[in-house]
């Protein structure tokens, strides 16, 4: 496992590590203060600690946002775009134009051209740490 985001990112292939700086700048400059920044999972992962939020289900700090590179692309994870987000952020990527490759919580793309921009950051800052503990909750009762 690679024990820090720095080491992560210098062990990509420049045009990935380029990339995801890129979008890791991105995250930054729109997640809310509250989140912390680690790796989780072998991915850069923006997340609640344990020491604010301990009662998650697996034991793990409450993940917000994940970034991954593999082979053939890379992976943003929006946890706020699982379960009731779904539908609503769907319909906004159709109206931006572009092409969608998505899974539950991941998009998957190639450039950061690949993305709109603009709906990725309004996902980001679209609910504070404590927003975000009452939708876990809602969700696992």
């Amino acid at each position: 496992m690679v024990p820090t985001v720095d080491i992560y990112l210098q062990s990509l292939p420049l045009n990935r590590r380029e990339i995801i700086s890129a979008l890791r700048t991105l995250i930054l400059d729109n997640l809310p203060k509250g989140f912390q920044e680690g790796m989780e999972y072998g991915m850069i992962a923006y997340y609640i600690p344990l020491s604010r939020y301990p009662k998650t289900y697996n034991g793990q700090p409450l993940g917000y946002i994940s970034v991954a590179s593999h082979k053939n692309y890379i992976s943003l994870y929006l946890m706020s775009i699982y379960g009731e987000g779904g539908a609503e952020f769907k319909r906004a990527y159709k109206k931006t134009g572009k092409k969608l490759d998505m899974g539950k919580s991941c998009i998957r793309f190639k450039d950061l051209n690949d993305l709109p921009l603009g709906l990725i950051c309004e996902m980001i800052r679209k609910y504070t740490p404590e927003e975000f503990i009452a939708l876990y909750e809602r969700a696992h009762t």
